[in-house]
């Protein structure tokens, strides 16, 4: 029998932010966008006692709240924790997938003669994960990746959950909305049907599941028996990388816009130089004063990894916007079709000002991890300075809000 693993972090931006600062400790604390038109990116447990959650906008969030204290996202210190935690799965099994930066699946099965079985490699775990952050986790241990996962998330924080080989008895008692995918939108629907438990769902008939729930019904009718073959695929690849942010007020000029998507070029293509990886394609994305979202994406001429590539392929496509009295409420960039940097072609002729665009995207990684969190920008991001500017020169930024502060793939550049 296979030994699945999932381990999951306890509120886990939330905590390292309580670790960090021991003001916070006990106190309900979000990590977040401090604008009220922001969302929550990680709650504490004080703070869900309050009915707070991650994805809650933040306007609902306070007025859940009212001593809710709200700390800016640092995405670098969340990434150097993650790691730190991630070396802690790797000391127990090779077969590690990272679901996102606080949890993974990892098959042990082969590590049972070094550590013992799946409950005491996660108690291990959980043990070394203590020692090397100072913060709990939770863990799920089951045969198959769907029950492991639910089991993560039954006894938090801090918790032990082991699924029996009975594996589709222990799921039989578990509301509906365990499954993945069923929401606060199909809940109902399927509650009007009769389905209340997982148990309904293992024992509906096929066909009435498909005709609720599409071409979906018949795997949702498998996982709830238990039977779930994927296996643990490790080191997963990105299919994206990017960043946006929400403002507290509408965007109406294109060079307002322009200037915000330079930032979020800079934040992207340091996260690329930092992996070492590069993409063939941007997309840039607005989501206008009435919560339309628009979107346009192109295919770059070659793979790229640096600012000034990204920006200019984000000012062509905020062209192909209709921006005409638009109100614009957020701002985003992606890059896509990602691979390794140094597998990009050469050419017969070297390009000099390619070649120096990577380099200053190293300079500013080498200058990030010299100086942690002293924020470095674009001199074209500075008060005075034109979204468009032609220079692209690091310098690093004394004093100013947190908006201006961006050191790490969390802020803004």
């Amino acid at each position: 029998m296979r030994q699945i693993l999932h381990i999951d972090m306890d509120a886990f931006f939330a905590s390292v932010e309580q670790r960090d600062d021991p003001s916070l400790r006990g106190r309900p604390v979000v990590v977040g966008g401090a604008n009220r038109r922001g969302v929550v990116a990680a709650a504490s447990y004080e703070a869900r006692e309050f009915g707070v959650r991650s994805a809650m906008p933040m306007a609902e969030a306070h007025r859940r709240c009212r001593n809710l204290v709200v700390v800016p996202p640092r995405g670098g210190r969340y990434a150097e924790v993650s790691r730190q935690v991630f070396d802690v799965f790797y000391e127990h099994t090779p077969l590690v997938e990272g679901l996102s930066l606080d949890e993974a699946f990892l098959d042990v099965t082969a590590s049972r003669g070094l550590f013992g079985d799946g409950a005491a490699i996660a108690r291990r775990i959980k043990e070394r994960v203590v020692e090397a952050t100072g913060l709990t986790a939770s863990a799920g241990v089951a045969s198959c990746k769907f029950a492991a996962k639910i089991a993560s998330d039954l006894d938090k924080p801090n918790g032990l959950t082991v699924v029996p080989a009975d594996v589709a008895g222990f799921l039989a008692p578990l509301p509906i909305e365990r499954m993945w995918g069923i929401g606060p939108k199909t809940a109902p629907t399927l509650r009007r049907l009769g389905y209340l438990t997982l148990g309904d769902l293992a024992k509906a008939d096929p066909g009435a599941l498909e005709r609720a729930l599409g071409s979906w019904g018949p795997e949702v009718r498998e996982l709830a028996r238990g039977n779930d073959p994927r296996d643990v695929v490790p080191d997963r690849e990105a299919k994206s990388i990017g960043a946006e942010v929400t403002y507290d007020t509408d965007l109406t000029t294109r060079e307002q816009i322009a200037r915000t998507l330079l930032a979020h070029a800079a934040r992207v293509a340091e996260r690329l130089t930092a992996a070492g990886i590069a993409a063939s394609a941007v997309v840039v994305k607005l989501k206008l004063h009435d919560f339309t979202i628009l979107t346009r994406r192109m295919t770059l001429p070659s793979p790229a990894s640096d600012t000034r590539t990204i920006h200019d392929a984000c000012l062509v496509l905020l062209d192909r916007f209709p921006l005409e009295r638009a109100r614009v409420r957020l701002t985003g960039v992606s890059a896509q079709d990602l691979g390794p940097a140094e597998a990009v072609q050469p050419t017969l002729f070297r390009d000099e000002k390619e070649d120096k665009r990577r380099g200053v995207e190293n300079v500013l990684l080498r200058a990030k991890e010299r100086y942690g969190d002293k924020p470095i920008t674009f001199a074209s991001l500075l008060e005075d300075a034109s979204p468009r500017a032609e220079r692209a020169a690091a310098k690093p930024v004394r004093g100013g809000s947190p908006g201006e502060r961006a050191p790490s793939p969390g802020r803004r550049r």
